[in-house]
């Protein structure tokens, strides 16, 4: 499941985050990409994703940045991190991850 929450700017993923479920997603990412600020992304709470996920935060990241702002990934679980790196998404421009605290 994935939540936007407006002050501070902050999607909130949990669970399970897969191409079946990339329509649920839609309406948050559409209400991060009129955020004004840095938008962080709480990955604390997910435990499993595939490339689908990473794709849809690579887009929000681009948008973000070409208005100012940044994406900070937070919290990812080591499962979760490799997949950030396989996509390539902490290379991208604007793209900041702060490690899960162990």
């Amino acid at each position: 499941m994935v939540l936007f929450r407006d002050h501070p700017p902050c999607l909130m993923c949990s669970g399970d985050e897969d191409r079946s479920t990339q329509s649920r997603r839609r309406r948050a990412l559409s209400r991060a990409l009129r955020a004004k600020d840095s938008v962080t992304v709480d990955l604390t709470q997910l435990t499993w994703a595939d490339a689908s996920l990473m794709l849809d935060l690579a887009m929000v990241a681009r948008r973000l940045r070409s208005c100012g702002a940044g994406l900070v990934l937070r919290g990812a679980q080591p499962q979760i991190q490799r997949l950030i790196e396989l996509v390539g998404l902490h290379r991208l421009p604007g793209v900041q991850v702060v490690p899960a605290v162990a």
